[in-house]
């Protein structure tokens, strides 16, 4: 005998965290903190690791491209340096007042009935000054940033005239390295630093908030780091721009356009479909929901 009546079928929302880059993507790259961080890091390679000037645009290019930031390619490559030093003095003069509060990006995030994690290469103190200054500092679960996937890290026991367990004596030359013919990437030392846009890194932080790949979306101005977030089964979001490239699922000019793009997202009623059982299939359903 058919039951007539119909059940009611609940489906899960698609998406149950929304996972953000800090910088460049939450205030736009015009804010100058970028240009200011990039200048400091240059300053500290001269005043504290004894670099000539006359390299540190070729060594900060070469580091960042092959070791996601300059300063795990530092470590890399032999430097040894304190970390929470190194954060004060490139962080510590940032012109944060160029930041302002964006009460329009804060109710686009209140608004939002998901979980929402900030994921930063930076240090939290850096992390908390930028949200501070961006009025943005109760509108996420927590903070992913360096100190959470490197923990209890501050300075290594070797000296740079050792030889580190690559088998290269530090500190090792990059710019010499890639100036000869058919230099590779694959043979340059480790970095000990876990950070973006390692997929190690992004699954480690996964891990850690305990954090679903395939109904999270990834919001980051870094195509590595969109792209890595996309191997490991990540939704991504390139923001920035309005050019799509590989690897991500949308681009965004600003994250202020996060609502034209992902209107779904605001969409919290239930989808439901009419399906016909069978009399007991239909009193099963009925006790058990």
């Amino acid at each position: 005998m058919e039951y007539e009546g119909a059940y009611r079928q609940v489906q899960q929302p698609k998406y149950d965290c929304l996972l953000f880059d800090l910088d460049d993507t939450l205030y736009p790259l015009s804010s100058g903190l970028a240009k200011e961080c990039r200048k400091n890091i240059g300053d500290y390679m001269v005043e504290h690791l004894g670099i000539e000037e006359s390299k540190i645009s070729d060594m900060c290019n070469l580091l960042y491209k092959n070791y996601g930031t300059t300063m795990a390619g530092l470590r890399a490559i032999g430097y040894d340096f304190d970390y929470d030093e190194y954060h004060s003095f490139v962080h510590g003069r940032l012109p944060y007042e160029n930041l302002k509060p964006d009460p329009v990006l804060r109710n686009l995030l209140q608004s939002l009935p998901i979980r929402k994690v900030i994921f930063t290469n930076a240090d939290k103190i850096h992390a908390m000054k930028a949200l501070n200054r961006l009025g943005l500092e109760d509108s996420f679960e927590g903070i992913i940033c360096f100190e959470t996937l490197n923990p209890a890290r501050k300075r290594s026991t070797s000296t740079s005239n050792e030889v580190d367990e690559t088998g290269f004596e530090g500190p090792f030359d990059i710019i010499a390295h890639f100036s000869q013919p058919n230099a590779a990437s694959d043979q340059l030392p480790k970095t000990p630093v876990v950070c973006k846009p390692s997929e190690f890194a992004v699954e480690l932080a996964l891990k850690i908030a305990n954090i679903n790949p395939e109904r999270t979306i990834f919001f980051d101005d870094s195509v590595r780091n969109i792209q890595s977030g996309k191997r490991v089964g990540l939704h991504t979001v390139l923001v920035g721009t309005s050019h799509r490239v590989k690897g991500a699922d949308f681009a965004l000019e600003s994250i202020h356009n996060i609502k034209e793009a992902l209107p779904e997202l605001w969409k919290t009623e239930d989808k439901s479909d009419k399906v016909r059982y069978s009399g007991e299939v239909a009193m099963a359903a009925s006790v058990t929901a």
